[in-house]
Formats: structure tokens, C-alpha cells, sequence
């Protein structure tokens, strides 16, 4: 069928082509069938969406991903790729070879897996796991779809945190340590995922994070370092793809983390990198037995792709710094290079830093590049590299205006500070897309309050964001606290 293609603006990234009713009946065309779109001996594929209003008949609306495309077309249904047979061979858990997992990847990336088709094999995942095998092939093909980027330096430095701890703003504080010692760690980031503020978030209140390959590398050889959105390069760009279909549902499976993690560090060309496995209650990863097993996955598929890594298993039960949220945890970072700002984030951050500086084989103290001001000043050579402001302070950054505190009402010991009921808070506010919402915490584990004690006090850009993180704070408990005779005998 020939048919007029016509840009068209959904808000949507997949590559949809909207087909009025009359024009899918026509061509026996049903909602999600793949279409093959034939223009001057070029064709792509898209997938269908059927409409009575967006389109007239004898046009067909392309979608962002294939807005080049203009003028006369034809238009004829496409085959199911091979690579849906493959997702359902995983929803009944049947292990996948490295050629299916290669199908699956490159049609993840070619965009010719609908949405529907992508959740279904997240949600494969998560349900059956992969075998360290399967996490192999999965890595070892996302990282070679894509650019990478190379140096004539060695070593590669690198860290990356699986999350799940509010506030465990660590990376922006360990690239300006690491890169001040004289190595090099491009440090690509993602934005958040389940969590209220990604990496990326955070340093996007300072700077820009977005930057094309050449950019990062003329960053990185000017500073030895960068802090950069991956997701603005096209750096193992299937993990993107994959980021997005798990962000509604709210789960990161092991298989797809450690392939996400490594292969990004691949397409930097990272050769030496430690891993931050936080565990405890309310952490991504809740018992140390499946911390070190996590922790060996990462290690063993490392090898298979010749990346050094060591993995810091830490305790991930409260929250490391005082805020939640870009705009909070941007204050912390930047107040723990200033000399102050919470301990716990300091103390990590440097336990971190050593260890990766050892790893490297660096002779050099964290803390003594922390109190000296140098890893200030590297920080500040960074962000003026990324254009942003290098004067900037912690008391430059104020929070979201609209504000409520909630008060403890009695007396008795914090027992528990619930990182997932405040990463859900957090995300009520606003964060990360409102960059100044979030949470300021008041209170550690184990300390004493009395009635009318602040706990933590919720931040938001717009009264109605306030409003609904206060309406769902009410059925929430993320700081408990109980009497002491109650604490005594939670401890036991």
C-alpha cells in the first residue's frame, strides 16, 4: 500500500506508524503488527498504532525515531522478529544461547521489539534470572552495540553503586579524590531508575551532563575526569532501552544489573573498577549471603570481559547522607568536599576512594586530598569542564520551597530508617524531575528523641506535589521509633 508518511509528535521515542482504521483494515494491519516502510530502495520497520483521528486516510504518521522519513511510501506488513520467539522461550524459563541473546539485543536496539514485547522479556528476567552464562552473553553483546570510548592511559579507574541506599551520593566525591591522585575516570552516570535522584540528577544541578564522545573526551583529558549522563551517548545504548521498560514496573533484576553495569564500563573502556553492594533491610539487596553472590556474578562476568573489579560489600540499612533528591544530595556533596557535611557520606566515600586507589596501585591518602582542598578544587575543574559554575557552594543550593516537617510523637530510640518508604516520599515530592524536591533527614538509627523531635521534613517545588507526599507520609512509618524497652527487645 502506498501511503504519504507525515511527521508526527505522540510523545513517544518508539517507532510508531499511526495508520488511520480504514487504511490498518485495508492492509490487515492490528494494533502492535510491525510494518515495513520502503522508501527509495531504503526500508525500515515500525510498529502500528491504529487511528480514527490522528491520521486521514492515505497517510501514515511517523514517530521521532523515523521523522526522516517524508513524502511517498510503501507500506506492508512485516514478520514477527525472531527475537519474540526468544522472549517466550525465557517466560518459560528456558536458558537462552549466546546467538538468541544477540537477537534479542540488536532488536532491542533496532527498536523492533514493541513495549509490550521489551517488559515482557525485563519480566522474564526477573521471574526466571538468568544463568551466569546468559548474564555473560547478555553483557558481552550490549557492550559492543554502540561507541565506545578509548584511552592511551592505564589505568582505567571506575565505581558504580547497584543503589537502593537514600542519599548514597558517594561517585561525584570519589571522582574528584581519584581524579586529583592523577588517574583517569571518565565516570558515565545514569539518571534514576526506582531511586529519587541517579548520579546524573545530582550533577545536573551543578552542570551540564550531556555531551557527545569527542566532549567527554576533551573533558576528561583537561580534568582526568568527568561526570556525564551515559544515556546522552550512545554508550551501550540497549541499557537505556532496558532502564525504561524496568522504570514502571519498579524492578532492577540481577541478570540485567550486572549486564547494565559492566557494559557500560566496557564501552569506556574501564579496566579497574569497584562495586558498591549495599545490603541490609529496605536495601536493593537485603542479606549479606546474596551480597557475596552478587558480588561474585560481578566479578566472574568482569573477567569474561577483562575489566579488574573488586566489589565493597557495605551496609545499606539507613540512609548515608542528609538529603534525598538532586538538588539535596548536590548540598551534601559539595558540603563533604567544603570539610563538613554528614560523616556517614564522608567516611564512605573515602573508604571507597582508598580502595580504589589501592586497586590502581596509588600511593596516595583520600583523606588527605579531601582535607587539603584539592579534591574541592578538582570537583570545581570538573563542573567549570561540564559548564557550570565552579564557585558554587553548599549554601548556594536551597530546596524545593514548599515544605512540611513531621515530628515524632513520643518519646524513645529510632530503631529503623526505611530506605524504600523514603525513596517512595521522595519521589511523591517531585524528584528527580523536580530537581530541588525531595527529603531532608534529621535523625540517624539508634539516637534518641523526644516528642516534637523533627524526624525529616519533606520539600517540594508546587503545593500539590507537597500535598500528596503528606497524604502518603501518613500511612508511612520510613523513621520509626519506640520506646526503649520496645527497642531493646526489637534488637534481640
Amino acid at each position: 500500500m502506498q501511503l504519504e508518511a507525515i511527521a508526527i509528535d505522540i510523545g513517544t521515542s518508539r517507532p510508531l506508524v499511526l495508520l488511520n482504521t480504514d487504511d490498518a483494515d485495508e492492509l490487515g494491519a492490528q494494533p502492535l503488527d510491525r510494518v515495513h516502510i520502503e522508501q527509495d530502495g531504503t526500508a525500515t520497520t515500525g510498529i502500528v498504532k491504529r487511528t480514527d483521528e490522528l491520521v486521514t486516510r492515505g497517510t501514515a504518521g511517523m514517530t521521532e525515531p523515523l521523522h526522516r522519513i517524508r513524502g511517498p511510501v510503501d507500506v506492508t506488513i512485516a514478520g514477527t522478529p525472531r527475537s519474540v520467539r526468544y522472549v517466550r522461550k525465557k517466560l518459560d524459563d528456558v536458558e537462552l544461547q549466546f546467538a538468541e541473546h544477540e537477537t534479542i539485543v540488536r532488536d532491542i536496539h533496532d527498536n523492533r521489539l514493541s513495549d509490550v514485547e521489551l517488559s515482557a522479556y525485563v519480566s522474564a528476567v526477573y521471574a526466571n534470572g538468568l544463568s551466569l552464562e546468559e548474564t555473560k552473553h547478555l553483557t558481552e553483546t550490549m557492550s559492543e552495540i554502540g561507541q565506545q570510548l578509548t584511552w592511551d592511559r592505564h589505568p582505567i579507574a571506575d565505581k558504580h553503586s547497584i543503589g537502593g541506599v537514600a542519599g548514597n551520593c558517594v561517585t561525584p566525591i570519589i571522582v574528584a579524590i581519584v581524579a586529583e591522585s592523577g588517574l583517569t575516570m571518565p565516570k558515565t552516570s545514569s539518571r534514576a531508575v526506582t531511586s529519587p535522584a541517579g548520579t546524573a540528577d545530582v550533577m545536573e544541578v551543578l552542570c551540564d551532563v550531556e555531551f557527545t564522545t569527542d566532549e567527554i573526551t576533551d573533558i576528561v583529558t583537561a580534568t582526568n575526569g568527568c561526570l556525564v549522563w551515559g544515556g546522552g551517548v550512545e554508550l551501550s545504548p540497549v541499557d537505556d532501552e532496558l532502564i525504561r521498560a524496568e522504570n514502571p514496573l519498579s524492578i532492577d533484576p540481577k541478570g540485567i544489573l550486572i549486564a547494565s553495569v559492566l557494559s557500560k564500563k566496557r564501552s569506556v573502556s574501564s579496566t579497574h573498577l569497584v562495586i558498591d553492594i549495599p545490603y541490609g533491610e529496605g536495601a536493593k539487596v537485603e542479606s549479606l549471603v546474596a551480597a557475596r553472590a552478587l558480588a561474585d556474578d560481578f566479578k566472574r562476568v568482569g573477567t569474561h570481559l577483562v575489566i579488574d573489579v573488586q566489589c565493597a560489600i557495605t551496609h545499606g540499612a539507613e540512609p548515608i547522607g542528609y538529603g534525598i533528591g538532586p538538588t539535596l544530595e548536590a548540598r551534601d556533596v559539595l558540603a563533604v568536599l567544603e570539610g563538613g557535611g554528614p560523616e556517614e557520606l564522608r567516611l564512605k566515600s573515602l573508604e571507597l576512594a582508598d580502595m580504589l586507589l589501592e586497586h590502581c596501585g596509588v600511593d596516595a591518602s583520600a583523606a588527605d586530598i579531601v582535607d587539603s582542598g584539592r579534591a574541592l578544587e578538582r570537583f570545581r575543574r570538573i563542573v567549570a569542564a561540564q559548564n557550570g559554575d565552579p564557585d558554587v557552594t553548599a549554601d548556594d543550593l536551597e530546596p524545593g520551597p514548599e515544605a512540611t516537617t513531621v515530628h515524632a510523637d513520643r518519646v524513645g530510640i529510632v530503631t529503623r530508617i526505611d530506605n524504600r518508604q523514603l525513596s517512595d516520599l521522595a519521589r511523591r515530592t517531585g524528584a528527580p524531575r523536580d530537581s530541588a524536591a525531595g527529603i531532608v533527614i534529621h535523625r540517624a538509627i539508634r539516637e534518641e528523641v523526644d516528642v516534637g523531635d523533627p524526624l525529616y521534613t519533606l520539600h517540594a517545588e508546587t503545593p500539590a506535589k507537597l500535598t500528596e507526599a503528606e497524604t502518603l507520609a501518613e500511612r508511612l512509618e520510613p523513621i520509626r521509633v519506640r520506646h526503649k524497652t520496645d527497642a531493646l527487645v526489637e534488637r534481640r
